[in-house]
């Protein structure tokens, strides 16, 4: 029902609608729906404001000694694989074969549990995460690495992506289908770098002390390692119920 009224917000409506076109375009010819564009923008916000696997990720990485930019370009690296995997037809293929969508899941949650625990393995370093000099902190290909692992590997990122780019396709567009697709999950990736560039910055000012910088580390892998365990007991009993 949701989804359905999204869909019928998103339809043109004469004059009214066209009045939030881009200023020079007919009401065929117009290429992008502002009044679309902006109502993509707000399911982008609400999206990267709840906490996930992507948060504990960025902080985790705040306090390691690496680049914040190194965990949010693996991340966005990660959506921009989904988005070409929705765009191309990919996506639905892969969540109509059975148990496809669990297998990715099961991947996915083991890997979060190997990246938290690595992380509560970790010492901690010498120096506080804050304290290190932006040209010392290093890039670090591991990093991106893992973003790309978590992001890509997340079953609830690949079905969102699935449920809601395609709604925001319009047929009347000059623009195929799949180019819309792509320029509305690239609006997603901008979005999430910045917004995940700021929350990696305010964590590591937040980490300027040792004991800071410990706590937001534990804290992090803790996190990490019950939102996989959280994954695989979600899969576990939808398998239960399949069977």
């Amino acid at each position: 029902m949701l989804l359905s009224n999204i869909r019928n917000r998103l339809r043109p409506r004469s004059a009214y609608s066209a009045r939030y076109r881009i200023h020079g375009l007919s009401k065929d010819t117009a290429i992008m729906d502002i009044a679309a564009l902006a109502l993509f923008v707000g399911f982008a916000a609400i999206a990267l404001v709840v906490p996930g696997p992507d948060w504990v990720f960025v902080l985790s990485s705040s306090t390691s000694g690496t680049r914040v930019g190194s965990a949010v370009g693996g991340l966005m690296t990660g959506y921009a694989i989904i988005t070409i995997a929705v765009a191309v037809g990919l996506g639905a293929l892969i969540a109509t074969v059975p148990f496809a969508l669990t297998a990715i899941a099961v991947l996915g949650a083991g890997y979060l549990i190997y990246l938290g625990a690595a992380i509560l393995r970790a010492r901690s370093s010498a120096a506080p995460a804050g304290a290190i000099a932006p040209a010392d902190l290093r890039p670090d290909a591991h990093t991106l690495i893992r973003g790309i692992g978590v992001s890509a590997l997340n079953p609830k990122a690949l079905l969102f992506f699935l449920a809601i780019l395609p709604l925001f396709v319009r047929a009347e567009s000059p623009l195929p289908a799949t180019l819309q697709l792509g320029i509305y999950g690239a609006i997603y990736i901008v979005i999430g770098s910045a917004f995940y560039l700021l929350l990696g910055t305010l964590a590591r000012r937040l980490s300027r002390t040792n004991r800071a910088g410990a706590l937001l580390n534990r804290v992090s892998g803790a996190l990490m390692i019950l939102i996989g365990i959280a994954m695989l007991v979600e899969q576990a009993i939808t398998i239960a119920h399949i069977v």
